[in-house]
């Protein structure tokens, strides 16, 4: 059975940290891409962050990007994400989803574009 099980979401004032992590099981995790995707109160999904088989290639969308890191460790099946000073508009569920191939870049903000996805985790940004 696959799973991806995301955890480390919370509150946080701005100008804080995050990290969240997704733990996978149930596919050989090694062969997938792996992605942060979030979705904001009453709003779209929305990429955030993509990493490589490896580990060695990452892209951000350009309003994390310079804040947030991406990494991922395939011995522990588990993806990462950093989150530095956190913004109130970061406030989102965050999800993690993994495809064996690269989501294009148009697909990334559609559940169905992804082969495996989790049940994601609260991230509010807030004084």
């Amino acid at each position: 059975q696959v799973q991806l099980v995301e955890s480390g979401g919370g509150l946080v004032q701005p100008g804080g940290s995050l990290r969240l992590s997704c733990a996978a099981s149930g596919f050989t995790f090694s062969s997938y891409w792996m992605y942060w995707v979030r979705q904001a109160p009453e709003k779209g999904l929305e990429w955030v962050s993509s990493i490589s088989l490896g580990g060695l290639s990452t892209y951000y969308a350009d309003s994390v990007k310079g804040r947030f890191t991406i990494s991922r460790d395939n011995a522990k099946n588990t993806v990462y994400l950093q989150m530095n000073n956190l913004k109130p508009d970061d406030t989102a569920v965050y999800y993690c989803a993994g495809n064996q191939r690269v989501v294009p870049y148009g697909n990334r903000r559609y559940r169905n574009a992804y082969e495996y996805w989790g049940q994601g985790t609260q991230v509010t940004v807030s004084s």
